[in-house]
């Protein structure tokens, strides 16, 4: 059985994982959830930190479990994005990264949050998640639906956003001859 380490211990994430992987390597896996840093504030802020979050975990997975062949970084952050209603997406990113330090990267949809959680998040320096729980009364919702379930009124919850990024950073790995092809 093959395995993957996975940078977090989130619930929604790890399903994600295993749900998209399975279905892309066509067999059964072993997803061992770690607990790592990423490297980055709790709330990233623009595609630098947010991509340095996820490669973070990325690498950290895989050489924190010795017999994981991948290691899988799941970071979401604010990004600044001209001629929104707020300025900012929440865009999620995925790394995978090998043992041998290849690294490929995807990212999901990008979605506003209403302005006063922006403004509490940016003006009050609140997690975007806390400012969500208490504007929806659901507890713990980063590992449930997610503030994209609620926002979307339950048309794309957090695990298929983050199945999302997942498979855009499978697609250098599952297209190997394309994309790392010799001599080219």
């Amino acid at each position: 059985m093959r395995i993957l380490a996975v940078g977090t211990r989130n619930p929604v994430k790890v399903s994600a994982v295993t749900h998209i992987v399975e279905k892309l390597l066509h067999e059964k896996l072993e997803v061992i959830a770690v607990e790592v840093s990423s490297g980055v504030p709790n709330q990233p802020m623009g595609l630098e930190q947010t991509i340095r979050g996820a490669v973070n975990r990325a690498k950290q997975a895989v050489s924190s479990v010795s017999s994981a062949e991948l290691g899988i970084g799941i970071e979401a952050g604010l990004v600044k994005v001209p001629e929104t209603l707020t300025g900012y997406f929440d865009i999620q990113f995925a790394a995978i990264a090998d043992k041998k330090g290849k690294v490929t990267i995807g990212c999901g949809p990008g979605f506003e949050y209403p302005p006063k959680v922006l403004s509490e998040a940016l003006g009050k320096g609140k997690e975007i998640g806390d400012v969500m729980e208490s504007l929806t009364g659901i507890e713990n919702i980063g590992e449930r639906i997610g503030a994209v379930g609620f926002l979307s009124q339950g048309e794309l919850d957090r695990q298929r956003l983050t199945e999302q990024a997942i498979l855009m950073a499978f697609i250098p790995r599952i297209n190997e001859e394309l994309y790392f092809k010799r001599g080219d």
